[in-house]
């Protein structure tokens, strides 16, 4: 079964009252919530970095994707946007990579596609994050919660262009490629 075929409304559960609502979803012209934390690997050490830290004050690019060893985004995506990492590096624009994984498994799976240093890994375990920009999805048995597949471009926590696919599809509306030359219109 297509993991985009798997795709459920996505809701979260209000802790604090048990209600459950339907997520807003981030879009152009949206502030990422700066005060979340993530987890990435900084000088070999796990790190969780808040979000601001990782967007404020910067230019970065986000590769989004639904999980990391996955066949699509380890044979198409991501190796699609280590290829144009170095463009954008030369216009001051930094390079990560985001997924519902556990740091340990992006830490591995960075290793195994041979990604370059430049590419920031950044781990979203319990997906809090992608439920607060309101694309999570729930596959179910195929891998629980997770994050719809997206290409996105940040200027200083705010997001500039954004590309959402339809669950976990891959298309050229996530292509990172696209993505640069939309930066560059």
């Amino acid at each position: 079964m297509v993991l985009s075929s798997m795709l459920r409304i996505s809701t979260k559960l209000d802790r604090a009252g048990g209600r459950r609502f339907l997520s807003n979803m981030i879009g152009v012209g949206s502030l990422l919530p700066l005060e979340m934390k993530l987890e990435t690997f900084v000088d070999g050490q796990k790190t969780e970095r808040s979000v601001g830290e990782i967007f404020k004050g910067k230019n970065v690019a986000v590769c989004g994707v639904p999980g990391a060893f996955t066949p699509t985004c380890s044979d198409k995506h991501v190796p699609e946007y280590i290829k144009c990492i170095a463009t954008y590096k030369s216009k001051g624009i930094e390079t990560t990579c985001f997924s519902v994984n556990d740091a340990f498994v992006m830490k591995a799976w960075k290793k195994s596609l041979a990604a370059p240093e430049e590419l920031i890994m950044l781990s979203d375990g319990n997906g809090d994050f992608a439920s607060q920009l309101g694309i999570s999805m729930d596959t179910g048995g195929f891998g629980g919660t997770r994050s719809r597949r997206f290409a996105m471009y940040v200027e200083d926590g705010i997001v500039k262009i954004l590309n959402l696919e339809e669950g976990g599809a891959f298309t050229e509306k996530s292509s990172m490629l696209k993505l640069l030359d939309q930066i560059n219109e």
